[in-house]
Order: structure tokens, then C-alpha cells, then sequence
């Protein structure tokens, strides 16, 4: 078996399943637990985990990489626009998610749906700067 191919696709398995969940969890707040608060504080703890292992498997990337090859990737152009992007993202959404966890039960609900459609947005993003970063790397 091939240990380089096993340690990608293990990484990819978490990438993937932190992908569906940065955009599911906010999708699923804004449709199917509009009015329940308590639902939405677990998917914020959800998106939160889900961007969580984004970064963690991002990095893992890298380091397999590394290990395999003594270098990491070599991205330029568009790719590295890519991979800044997801970073950004990652970020603001971590940051926003951690707000939405302390004080989302504090905001209205306009508040808390703005948060939920910002978070939506922001993995979208990731997602689409992803297929980038693949194609261009």
C-alpha cells in the first residue's frame, strides 16, 4: 500500500467532510431551525468544528507534503489567491462563529440570520476558492 496516496486521501476524507459541514451548518440554521435557538447554538458549535478541521486538514496537506517530499507545494499566481482566500475565510468565520456561540442568543433574529447568511456565504467562498487552489497548484 502507498503510504503518500493513504495519508492524501485520509486528509481528504476530513477536508471534505469539514467542507460539507461550513455549508451545510449555516444552510440548515437559515431553513430548518429558524425558530429554534437552541438548534442553532449546536450547528454554531457544528460550523465552528466543520471550519475547525478546514484549517487542520489544510495544513495536513502541507505537511504530507512536506514529509514526502521535503518541501511544501509550490503554489503561485492564482493558486496562492486561492489558498488566501480560504485562509480569510476561515478566519472571519471562526471568529464570527465564535460570536454567534457567546452572544447569538443576545442578538435579534435579524441578527443572528444576517450571521447564519454571512457564514453561508464565507464557506461558499472557501469552496469555490478550493476548486481553484486544486486546478492551480
Amino acid at each position: 500500500m502507498d503510504l503518500q496516496n493513504l495519508s492524501y486521501a485520509a486528509v481528504q476524507v476530513v477536508h471534505n467532510f469539514g467542507a460539507a459541514t461550513v455549508v451545510g451548518s449555516p444552510l440548515a440554521a437559515l431553513t430548518l431551525a429558524r425558530e429554534h435557538l437552541d438548534t442553532q447554538h449546536k450547528l454554531a458549535w457544528l460550523v465552528l468544528a466543520g471550519w475547525l478541521a478546514q484549517l487542520a486538514s489544510g495544513a495536513a496537506f502541507g505537511a504530507v507534503s512536506f514529509y514526502n517530499y521535503g518541501k511544501f507545494p509550490d503554489l503561485h499566481g492564482i493558486a496562492i489567491a486561492a489558498l488566501t482566500i480560504k485562509v480569510a475565510c476561515a478566519v472571519l468565520a471562526l471568529l464570527l462563529g465564535l460570536a454567534l456561540i457567546r452572544a447569538g442568543a443576545n442578538w435579534t433574529v435579524k441578527g443572528r440570520y444576517r450571521a447564519w447568511h454571512a457564514l453561508a456565504g464565507l464557506g461558499t467562498t472557501a469552496l469555490t476558492a478550493a476548486a481553484f487552489l486544486r486546478w492551480f497548484s
